[in-house]
């Protein structure tokens, strides 16, 4: 999977509602450009539904594109427990089964939200939700802190993910991962979604003169890569994407939005320079047969495992 002209970083957002201030993108061409915010086709922000029409349209427009998205592709698999939700009785054994299930419990909520799935009489006993006045939510009986191995790799490497059956709390990233798994759900026929698209369909799709890919990816990853402290990212967001643009071979920016939450955009801009110079050669996409079954069904975070990661 080489050969992409367009790479798409997008910072997520798994709220409630329509528009979203926290979901950003921006987009980086060949060269060393600084990638540029694209702004929202509504002024007050981006939907999910955007986000997913302009990738299509990206696509369409004859480009090869390289996505990645911040949101965990997929929960934690216990293969001895039976799965995503160990000892419930699913049988979900890939990541497209998790999909639609998450899918079905939420068909019914606009803009890809999935915090439907707290009320669900299987599901929510996994998950650390928020109590809601309704009764649903609350922290399940079954919920653990799992971690998925890509999660666990990069620990290794300086940056820990939260756990994604964690819905609460500024670490709760698991909100938005149901919403991001309704998203790839409805983007899963027309994009390679890597690793988990079937590696004879990705290679068909290789050869087409326009290509949609989608990973996953983590800002904070990349910030750490380039040595960038989250004080520094807070105190002097400009000077510390300057330094961890040069890092990833790209010019440095000039500006960068304001009062956006928790500079979303940084995230964005660092994500889209990080796809396009570590894309470069096999060792990001490629995994180990080790761990392939895994991440097959897992996951796996863009650049980790990279020979430009540090230890």
């Amino acid at each position: 999977m080489t050969g992409f002209d367009l790479f798409i970083g997008i910072d997520w957002s798994g709220a409630q509602g329509e528009y979203h201030k926290g979901i950003q993108v921006a987009e980086a061409e060949h060269g060393t450009a600084a990638p540029r915010l694209i702004p929202p086709p509504h002024p007050k922000g981006w939907s999910r539904e955007m986000v997913l029409a302009h990738l299509r349209q990206r696509r369409d427009q004859g480009r090869r594109v390289l996505a990645g998205i911040d949101f965990a592709f997929c929960h934690p698999f216990d293969a001895e427990g039976g799965g995503y939700y160990p000892h419930s009785g699913l049988e979900l054994r890939d990541a497209l089964a998790l999909w639609q299930t998450i899918e079905a419990a939420n068909n019914d909520q606009p803009h890809l939200y999935g915090g439907k799935v707290w009320g669900d009489p299987t599901l929510r006993h996994y998950y650390n939700a928020p109590q809601r006045k309704d009764g649903s939510g609350g922290k399940g009986n079954l919920f653990q802190s799992r971690r998925r191995l890509t999660e666990t790799v990069a620990a290794q490497q300086g940056r820990s993910p939260s756990p994604t059956f964690n819905c609460v709390g500024p670490a709760g990233v698991g909100t938005g991962s149901l919403a991001g798994m309704r998203f790839l759900n409805a983007l899963k026929d027309d994009a390679v979604i890597w690793p988990i698209t079937d590696p004879n369909q990705a290679a068909a799709w290789q050869s087409q003169a326009s290509v949609l890919a989608v990973v996953e990816i983590f800002p904070a990853l990349y910030f750490a890569m380039a040595s960038v402290k989250d004080k520094v990212k807070a105190a002097e967001p400009m000077a510390a994407l300057n330094q961890a643009l040069a890092y990833f071979n790209a010019d440095p920016a000039m500006s960068i939005a304001h009062h956006l939450p928790d500079h979303d955009d940084l995230d964005a801009i660092i994500s889209a320079a990080a796809l396009r110079d570590l894309h470069q050669g096999d060792a990001v996409f490629y995994l180990d047969t080790a761990i392939q079954t895994q991440a097959q069904r897992e996951g796996w975070i863009f650049g980790v495992n990279s020979p430009k990661t540090k230890p």
